[in-house]
């Protein structure tokens, strides 16, 4: 591996994006024990998120002022809500438990699963409600959903506010083009990955426990695309789109991209069927609204 309320329109139980519906009150198909040891793993892995409680501040200023013209204008986000933010990415084998397939390039059971478009995420997401219900791992008011841009920059920066959860620089002196020593011990970038071929958490995480928030694998949020955060809503929720096929936005960067690609407010747009083996998911537990 190394070189060196505008949410999720959530009605009567029932996911619906892009065209593709998934019932998370559906009667899932009986559990083996192997799913069930990796629904438990799952579901112990989450970080609670309390907004205006102990170390989670109720608001944060979103954005940057330094980055390009999508990252602007930069705001003021304030929750009025909790929820709990997984503490990796899904890995391969959890992904292959709940849908029966595992569509990854680099194949490893902890490693982050891959190669799936934004449907598929939430399709993902809405069985695998059904099975933690059903499990009784989860309660009938709750969810597994995609976190919501501002949700994910939260999260990513964990009171922080530099370019990184760790500071601003990601270069120590003396590091060229590519190399990034202060970044290498939180990310993994072009600059010290061949590929995404460890298992999660293989790294140092951020300042509330998440790991592989810059970089490893570019990450899904429900947010559809805008050019800047204009209109931008203010209190953590999802911005929809009437168009079925309007792009969606990805965050974190991945182990294919410069250190510039890492940073807390750093987001790019992939169309609806954009699926990469650098592009992976990160689930949201929270109560359905």
């Amino acid at each position: 591996m190394r070189k060196a309320s505008r949410r999720f329109m959530f009605l009567a139980a029932v996911f619906v994006l892009t065209g593709v519906t998934v019932s998370a009150e559906e009667k899932p198909a009986s559990v083996n024990d192997v799913q069930r040891k990796l629904l438990k793993v799952f579901s112990s892995e989450f970080v609670e998120i309390t907004p205006g409680k102990g170390d989670f501040p109720k608001s944060f200023q979103m954005g940057s002022t330094h980055g390009p013209a999508n990252e602007r204008p930069v705001r003021k986000v304030t929750f009025n809500y909790s929820f709990s933010m997984a503490r990796y990415e899904v890995p391969q084998n959890l992904y292959e438990a709940v849908t029966g397939s595992n569509p990854s390039r680099w194949t490893g059971p902890r490693n982050s699963v891959e190669m799936f478009d934004v449907r598929d995420a939430v399709k993902f997401c809405g069985k695998l409600t059904a099975m933690l219900r059903a499990e009784k791992l989860i309660d009938k008011d709750e969810e597994i959903r995609l976190p919501t841009e501002a949700e994910w920059e939260y999260c990513c920066r964990a009171s922080t506010t530099t370019r990184y959860s760790f500071g601003d620089d990601a270069q120590k002196p003396g590091d060229k083009d590519k190399i990034a020593s202060l970044l290498d011990p939180y990310g993994w970038h072009t600059g010290n990955a061949a590929g995404n071929d460890p298992p999660v958490g293989a790294l140092k995480p951020n300042p509330w426990g998440l790991y592989d928030m810059h970089g490893y694998l570019w990450e899904f949020v429900s947010d559809r695309w805008n050019d800047d955060y204009s209109d931008a809503s203010a209190d953590g929720s999802a911005r929809p789109s009437d168009k079925d096929d309007a792009q969606y936005v990805i965050r974190g960067g991945s182990w294919r991209e410069r250190f510039e690609m890492l940073t807390s407010t750093a987001r790019r747009a992939v169309d609806v069927e954009f699926k990469r083996a650098d592009l992976g998911v990160r689930c949201v537990k929270a109560k359905v609204k």
